[in-house]
C-alpha cells in the first residue's frame, strides 16, 4: 500500500480533532471520536484506541478496530514500556520488540503515545498497523500534538 502525504493528511485532520474536542471535556467521549477519527482518517490502520492507568495497569479505553487486550502491565508490552518511560514509542516491526503483546496478529508496526498529565501518566493513545514501519516522525509530531490537546481539554 503507497500511502498518501502524510503531511497533508494530519493538516487535513487536525481542524476535524480540534473540533471534535473543542467544546466537550469528558474523557471517554473524546477518547471515543478521537480514536474513530484517527482509525478512519489515516490509511493503514488496523487498530486506534486508549488504554487508561488504573493503579499499574493499563486498562482498555475506547478503541476502532479488533477486539483487543484488556489489561497490560507497566512495564510491558509497547503500550506498558512507553508509558513506563513516559516517552513516545515508534516501532517498525513489533515482532523484534522485546515482550511485544500480540492482541492483534495482524499488526505488524506500532506507535504509542503516552497521555501525560502534569508529568504523570493517566493512559496511552496506542495506534497499529499491519503495514511495516507505518509510523515515522510525522505521525509522532501530528499524533503527539493530537495526545497533548485531548490531555488539554479532557483531563482536569
Amino acid at each position: 500500500m503507497i500511502l498518501p502525504d502524510k503531511t497533508h493528511l494530519y493538516r487535513e485532520l487536525a481542524p476535524q480533532v480540534s473540533a471534535l474536542l473543542e467544546k466537550e471535556t469528558d474523557p471517554v467521549a473524546n477518547m471515543a471520536n478521537l480514536a474513530a477519527a484517527l482509525y478512519h482518517g489515516l490509511p493503514g490502520l488496523n487498530w486506534a484506541g486508549f488504554y487508561i492507568l488504573k493503579g499499574s495497569e493499563l486498562v482498555l479505553g475506547p478503541f476502532q478496530g479488533k477486539p483487543a487486550c484488556v489489561r497490560i502491565g507497566l512495564g510491558k508490552g509497547v503500550c506498558g514500556t512507553a508509558a513506563l518511560r513516559k516517552e513516545t514509542l515508534v516501532v517498525a516491526d513489533v515482532h523484534q520488540f522485546p515482550g511485544h503483546i500480540a492482541c492483534d496478529a495482524a499488526s505488524n508496526s506500532e506507535i504509542v503515545i503516552p497521555l501525560l498529565k502534569d508529568a504523570a501518566v493517566w493512559g496511552v493513545l496506542d495506534i497499529d498497523s499491519p503495514l511495516p514501519a507505518r509510523f515515522d516522525g510525522t505521525d509522532r509530531q501530528y499524533l503527539e500534538s493530537f495526545a497533548a490537546e485531548f490531555v488539554r481539554r479532557s483531563i482536569l
